[in-house]
């Protein structure tokens, strides 16, 4: 039987993962966290990371949060990007929805597109595809820009981007709202607190004010 307050989150140390953690802790949810490294919060069960893609075993949950994510530079190359950000994340979706999970939340970026030119913005859409054909009741897809809070890795273009962003944040009106930086801290209280609909629902800056 799955008790509707548990929830499985990947990318548990990263920079969405770990408020999300945050946030689900304050709420009196049973969480299983996917880590490589040691998480320090209450009501938390840690996983394996790399035992699931050993042996691919995930333990029953009703909400499966994907926060897995990365960079070409810090993959090493595009396959490597692709394997964790896609091949990954699409492989733990699927596990969940066999464990009986019946609500995923995926983290994903403003401009994913399956066609892009971009190769970043494409494997995100491509993502957003294959995940859309699982069936889940329920799909949350988020798709913010710029995310500001503090890294445990360095990005430098990301680091300069946060310094202006607030600035070019003014500029940004109308249709273009959607490009905004958000603070991730917004953004995980959102996706853990927020009355999310049945079906398939797209997420922007503008909702998780």
């Amino acid at each position: 039987m799955i008790m509707d307050n548990t929830a499985l989150v990947i990318g548990a140390t990263g920079l969405v993962g770990k408020l999300v953690l945050l946030e689900l802790s304050n709420n009196d949810v049973n969480i299983f966290a996917v880590t490589r490294s040691s998480i320090e919060y209450p009501n938390v069960s840690e996983l394996d990371f790399d035992l699931f893609i050993k042996d691919g075993l995930l333990p029953a949950c009703k909400h499966i949060y994907i926060c897995l994510g990365t960079t070409i530079k810090k993959a090493g190359s595009q396959d490597e990007f692709r394997k964790i950000d896609f091949d990954y994340s699409l492989a733990f979706a699927k596990k969940a929805r066999k464990m009986g999970a019946s609500k995923i939340s995926l983290v994903s970026s403003v401009g994913a597109n399956h066609n892009s030119k971009n190769f970043y913005l494409k494997v995100k859409g491509e993502l957003e595809e294959a995940i859309k054909k699982i069936d889940y009741d329920e799909i949350n897809i988020y798709r913010p820009s710029l995310l500001i809070g503090n890294r445990t890795d360095i990005r430098v273009l990301e680091k300069i981007g946060q310094s202006f962003s607030f600035l070019i944040n003014f500029f940004l009106w109308g249709s273009l709202k959607k490009y905004r930086s958000i603070r991730v801290k917004m953004l995980s209280k959102f996706m853990v607190n927020n009355n999310h609909k049945s079906g398939l629902n797209y997420y922007y800056y503008e909702d998780f004010k």
